[in-house]
């Protein structure tokens, strides 16, 4: 019986699938696989980018056609989601009423309105001149509302990019390190997770200056650890996976690796984690302001105006309510926005959670 040869086979061939595994399997196998390296014109390379001294060039088309894919699977997931859209729109109106404030409110948030005040000093209830009526010190509380929208959210999502960028360097660092370095960074982790972050959040605020800066620091000191431990963990599972095998087999370094084939894996996993703790992020810095050691007056923020109106919350209740309310909303705003994120991200939780949604229902 005569045999065919077979094909010869490139490297860059088989790495373009991205299985490196494959060509072990083959020589393992005694298929007869011929390396042959992949081969180009030097005017060819430098013209299209794909070839280095001393390396082997690698396709990268297939890759990208799956991030698109990938990408437009995801974004079909989260427009079909009613209730991740509504959550969207309710962040794009939050982000507008702070980004616009000074052209939306009607007034000064610290302008103390004559007429905003009774003449046995009571404030002014809800109308037609004050549609939130005013506070103990007759200043307009829609204008106040407004400009604390600035204010809390800059807060809330300042300080948790910030620690999103601390949780990205050590969980990445963690990941791609060995011995002392990963033993110090995971002890660091842990020690953090294990204090009660609420009372040294009120302890360090109590000690430092009061300020805006000051509960930004505080409230991303105590935030870091727990992403943390989730793209470490993560790391460890990316750099498991085929891809980064083929990109060691070229001689990538682990610095390359860690930022141009790990670091993209983990952006849904950030983008998520960002959307659903900016609300969490929100209502520590209430809880601060209403306690008075966070932003202090007479700047307005959500928690220092019900901090304001909580001595008259009998008299003047809506000093308190409609703040209180558009927390709410922005909590539930940014929760359902991250939950159709992570639908759409990984769409095996949106499954999970209907089939345990049925299964109580029954």
């Amino acid at each position: 019986m005569d045999f065919q040869p077979l094909p010869a086979v490139s490297l860059e061939s088989i790495l373009e699938i991205g299985s490196v595994r494959a060509l072990v399997y083959a020589v393992e196998a005694g298929l007869g696989v011929a390396l042959i390296p992949a081969r180009a014109a030097p005017a060819e390379a430098a013209q299209r980018g794909r070839m280095k001294t001393g390396t082997v060039a690698l396709n990268r088309q297939p890759v990208q056609r799956a991030y698109l894919s990938a990408g437009s699977r995801a974004w079909r997931t989260l427009v079909r989601d009613r209730y991740a859209l509504a959550g969207g729109l309710g962040v794009l109106i939050l982000v507008g009423l702070a980004l616009l404030a000074p052209f939306v409110a009607p007034y000064h948030p610290n302008y103390q309105h004559p007429q905003g005040l009774s003449p046995i000093g009571a404030p002014a209830a809800p109308g037609r001149e004050f549609l939130f009526g005013t506070d103990l010190l007759g200043r307009d509380l829609l204008s106040r509302v407004i400009w604390g929208t600035r204010v809390s959210l800059a807060v809330g999502i300042l300080s948790t990019l910030v620690a999103l960028v601390t949780a990205l360097a050590v969980g990445l660092t963690a990941g791609y390190s060995h011995g002392g370095v990963r033993t110090v960074l995971i002890w660091i982790t842990n020690a953090v997770l294990s204090f009660p972050s609420l009372l040294l959040m009120l302890a360090l605020v109590s000690v430092l200056p009061r300020g805006i800066w000051v509960v930004i620091f505080v409230l991303s000191v105590f935030a870091w650890a727990y992403p943390a431990r989730v793209i470490y963990g993560e790391v460890l599972s990316v750099a498991q996976r085929e891809f980064v095998d083929a990109a060691r087999a070229i001689g990538a370094g682990p610095l390359r690796i860690a930022i141009h084939h790990v670091l993209p894996q983990l952006i849904p996993l950030v983008v998520v984690y960002f959307t659903l703790r900016v609300p969490a992020t929100i209502l520590a810095e209430a809880s601060l302001s209403f306690l008075g050691l966070g932003v202090q007056p007479p700047t307005a923020s959500w928690g220092s105006i019900i901090y304001e109106g909580a001595r008259a919350y009998r008299s003047a209740p809506w000093i308190f309510l409609f703040p209180g309310a558009i927390i709410a909303c922005a909590v539930v705003s940014f929760n359902l926005l991250g939950d159709g994120l992570r639908d759409a991200v990984d769409p095996t939780s949106g499954a999970r959670r209907r089939g345990m949604t049925r299964e109580g229902g029954a």
